[in-house]
């Protein structure tokens, strides 16, 4: 299945050092994963994304995000070896591909933009066939229009948009974003009602316009877990062994960097934490970080019995689920008592 991985700093980083040169990089995790519990399919080899932003404003190119993708695999293309050595950004949006709806055609591959928005997916819209047709008659021109593709991923953006004030804006707030995504999935939840669909849907989506940034990890129903994902910070991402051997150090109380992936870059287990099933994470401006339950039908609230119950058969059988316990317990200390603050 697919994986993705965003950054967000305050100074720019090279986009190799997310890429390409961390010996578990989301292109090497794309033939590589040493959590991958999906046998089926043992690669994400169905193309690539990669967006960023320009650190510096130029007003002859504009705000918009800057796209590159490939139908080859990650790990193939030359061209992303070369660009990477020589982009930096303070945001960046990484996206590794195994199709699961849709055709293997650049129009299907992550990130999705528009305007000064991009958009990726983890996860799959369960039977979205069922629903398809109903979610286009609920959309404005200016989403309906923006989809080039055939994926459910795509089209949930185009839902996105639809919850926006104005989808156009030249800048958004992390509120007005947050309360557009949970907008769209309540609305994904009540077509699948409607459509008497039984099969969970994995929904872990993530949305920037290049200043904030908001991701889940959902899935519609109480008693399974949803496609992993996991956050890391602090104030440098950096090479400490070679071989692509990385780790994120805190120096002090600032958070320089923050990172969410859908599998950890690196095996230090004090490097990530892994974000709770049916919440979502927002990056504001300011590098706040801010871990909010979605609280609807299938919130299980932590002092429920049922919290602990969540089984993670179905998020395994589809690839989606990588716990804590499968990371390398080589090198790995405990995690330290900051993450509790963090999570509170």
């Amino acid at each position: 299945m697919c994986r993705f991985v965003i950054y967000k700093g305050t100074s720019p980083v090279q986009l190799s050092h997310l890429l390409t040169r961390p010996c578990h990089s989301i292109i090497n995790q794309a033939f590589d994963s040493r959590l991958r519990l999906d046998r089926r399919r043992p690669m994400n080899g169905d193309g690539f994304g990669v967006g960023w932003y320009d650190s510096v404003y130029d007003e002859e190119l504009g705000s918009q995000p800057c796209i590159f993708t490939s139908i080859t695999p990650a790990w193939n293309n030359i061209n992303l070896t070369r660009l990477a050595e020589k982009i930096k950004s303070p945001l960046v949006f990484g996206h590794v591909r195994a199709t699961t709806a849709g055709s293997l055609s650049l129009d299907n591959c992550h990130p999705f933009v528009h305007g000064k928005l991009m958009f990726m997916h983890n996860g799959g819209i369960a039977e979205f066939g069922a629903i398809k047709r109903r979610l286009q008659s609920v959309l404005p021109d200016v989403a309906f229009h923006m989809v080039q593709g055939n994926t459910d991923s795509e089209w949930a953006f185009a839902l996105f948009l639809s919850k926006l004030p104005d989808p156009n804006a030249k800048s958004f707030t992390w509120e007005v974003l947050r309360k557009a995504m949970l907008e769209a999935i309540e609305t994904l939840n009540e077509f699948a009602q409607e459509a008497g669909i039984t099969e969970p849907s994995l929904m872990n989506f993530c949305v920037t316009d290049g200043e904030s940034v908001v991701a889940t990890r959902y899935v519609s129903s109480r008693r399974d877990e949803a496609a992993s994902l996991w956050f890391s910070s602090g104030t440098t991402f950096s090479e400490y062994a070679e071989g692509g051997h990385y780790k994120m150090t805190k120096a002090d109380k600032r958070e320089n960097i923050i990172m969410i992936a859908s599998e950890p870059l690196t095996f230090e287990r004090a490097d990530w934490m892994e974000i709770k099933t049916n919440h979502m994470v927002v990056i504001t401006p300011k590098m706040n970080l801010l871990l909010i339950p979605i609280i609807d039908k299938y919130y299980v609230p932590p002092s429920d019995p049922a919290a602990l119950e969540r089984t993670t058969e179905f998020a395994q059988e589809k690839g989606l689920l990588s716990p804590r316990e499968s990371i390398p317990k080589a090198n790995l200390p405990s995690l330290p008592s900051r993450w509790a603050h963090a999570v509170a």
